[in-house]
C-alpha cells in the first residue's frame, strides 16, 4: 500500500501525536519512514554591525534543536524495528520543505498532526498542515 511514509515534527507535544499511527501503520504496510524536521534560516542579515548570534552558534543551536525534535520518532521506529531516515531542511515555510523532503525521498504518503485550530485564530496563526493539504499531491493522514 505504501512504501515510504514521512512524518514532519517541531518536537511539539502536538507533533508526537502522529508518530505512533504513523509507526503502526508503516509496520503493517512493511514501508520505511522519513521523519523531517524543519529549521529557519540563519536570521540576521550581513548587513548588521552587531548580532545575538553568529552564523554558527546559530546552528549549533539548531541542529540540536532538531535532533531532540526528531529523538522520539527514532525511539519509536527502533522500538518496532523499522527503519527511519531523518532530514533537517532548512526553509522559512515548513509546508514547503516538507513536499520538497516527501518529493525528494519518493514518500508516498504524510502523516501529520494538526492543532485543530478553528476560526480567528487558525487565521492569525496560519496552519502548516492546512497549507500543506492545500498544496499537496500525496495522500495526507492529519492526526488530531
Amino acid at each position: 500500500m505504501y512504501n515510504k511514509i514521512l512524518v514532519p515534527t517541531d518536537g511539539s507535544a502536538t507533533a508526537a501525536k502522529a508518530i505512533a499511527p504513523a509507526v503502526q501503520l508503516a509496520k503493517q504496510c512493511g514501508a520505511a519512514l522519513v521523519g523531517v524536521t524543519v529549521t529557519d534560516p540563519y536570521p540576521y542579515s550581513g548587513l548588521a554591525e552587531s548580532v545575538p548570534i553568529t552564523a554558527d552558534e546559530y546552528r549549533v543551536s539548531v541542529t540540536k534543536a532538531a535532533e531532540a525534535a526528531l529523538s522520539p520518532l527514532v525511539d519509536a521506529c527502533k522500538a518496532a524495528g523499522l527503519a527511519c531516515d531523518c532530514v533537517v531542511s532548512e526553509n522559512i515555510h515548513p509546508w514547503k520543505a516538507m513536499l520538497e523532503v516527501a518529493q525528494e525521498k519518493s514518500c508516498d504518503l504524510v502523516v501529520m498532526a494538526s492543532h485543530g485550530r478553528r476560526g480567528m485564530q487558525s487565521l492569525l496563526l496560519g496552519s502548516e498542515t492546512q497549507k500543506l493539504l492545500t498544496h499537496s499531491h500525496l495522500p495526507v493522514l492529519v492526526v488530531r
